[in-house]
């Protein structure tokens, strides 16, 4: 089996270490998936900077990470399913609303859940969702500006989940007490 090496800022190529130190900076410390990213600058560096286009765009905080926890909860992505909902509790995204995330239930926020079907759809058809889905996400009062910015967040948590599927990235302390499990 294929062990894939989880850097620090001194075993990190030299492209990488300029990215693991920003993510130190911004965080407090750099997560395990982060450190893995780093054996490859390239998808180190289009992983922060697609967060960071994501980051800007016209969705709250509760919208992405909601985003973000559907598109981890389809791929079945334990470690990026724990990290987020650590994060999402850090934006104040509601308990009820990360725990239906987690568990793929109908979230008790109408407008939030037509964005979480739409998203699970959008992964588990390939960019093909369903027609109810669509008109779901429109009806909830969404346009098109926010469909395209939802597809960076599709594009942005396939990559890191299926990075972490291939590496099995060790859990961090800090997203311990939010494990989670397909």
């Amino acid at each position: 089996m294929t062990t894939f090496p989880v850097h620090s800022s001194e075993t990190a190529p030299e492209a990488s270490k300029p990215i693991l130190a920003a993510t130190q900076e911004k965080f407090g410390f750099v997560p395990n998936l982060i450190r893995v990213f780093a054996e490859a600058p390239a998808v180190a560096e289009t992983y922060t900077t697609v967060m960071g286009i994501f980051e800007g765009s016209s969705l709250s905080d509760a919208e992405k990470q909601t985003v973000l926890l559907s598109v981890s909860f389809a791929n079945e992505c334990d470690y990026c399913m724990a990290a987020h909902t650590t994060i999402a509790g850090m934006k104040d995204v509601r308990a009820e609303i990360i725990e239906a995330l987690r568990s793929g239930t109908t979230l008790p926020d109408t407008k939030l859940d037509a964005l979480a079907v739409l998203t699970r759809s959008v992964v588990e058809t390939r960019g093909w969702p369903t027609e109810v889905a669509k008109d779901g996400f429109f009806a909830a009062g969404y346009g098109t500006r926010e469909y395209q910015e939802m597809i960076v967040g599709v594009a942005l948590k396939t990559l890191s989940n299926y990075v972490n599927h291939a590496a099995d990235a060790p859990l961090d302390a800090e997203f311990e007490a939010a494990k989670w499990a397909a």
